[in-house]
């Protein structure tokens, strides 16, 4: 039988993978939690999600799970939480947003807040501060693929343009 989590960390995958035409690498992190998977070998994803249809959405941080992002963050180049919102969509926070709104050093469980009103963009807030920006929809997209160091400043701003961009002119001689 499947199980939830397993719906909602798909939805991630599924998105990296259908929002470029390049080859990228996905594997699970090592160790005894499912949350953590390495995107081209050196990028974390830590994903979690929230099943509550509507807005806001609240995920929750044990101390192990916070220790789970700590041990990817020091063994890889980048950490990113994937925070899917039911079905209207995933958050992306860098390692360094969330310990902005996040205090590891507590042993406390600590919160997530992602809350969107139809067509804007996401409010962040967590239980030790608030994102001082929003968070669109399709931020994934870019902060994932410029972690992995293949948008440059001047380039297409989402992974379709990115993907067109650098595919070979096809040209006759």
């Amino acid at each position: 039988m499947l199980r939830e989590f397993e719906f909602f960390h798909g939805v991630v995958l599924a998105e990296i993978l259908h929002s470029t035409n390049k080859a990228v690498s996905l594997e699970r992190f090592s160790g005894d939690f499912n949350a953590g998977y390495i995107l081209n070998h050196s990028i974390g994803l830590y994903v979690k999600h929230c099943n509550k249809r509507l807005t806001p959405w609240r995920f929750s941080f044990q101390p192990d799970h916070l220790q789970q992002m700590l041990t990817m963050r020091r063994s890889l180049d980048k950490l990113f939480a994937m925070l899917v919102c039911n079905d209207d969509g995933i958050v992306c926070l860098s390692h360094e947003e969330v310990a902005r709104i996040l205090n590891p050093q507590q042993e406390t469980t600590k919160w997530i807040r992602a809350d969107r009103r139809p067509r804007h963009m996401y409010s962040v807030t967590g239980s030790d501060g608030n994102l001082e920006f929003k968070v669109g929809v399709s931020d994934y997209q870019v902060k994932l693929f410029d972690a992995i160091g293949t948008i440059s400043p001047g380039t297409p701003q989402t992974l379709n343009d990115l993907t067109h961009a650098t595919q070979p002119e096809n040209t006759a001689s």
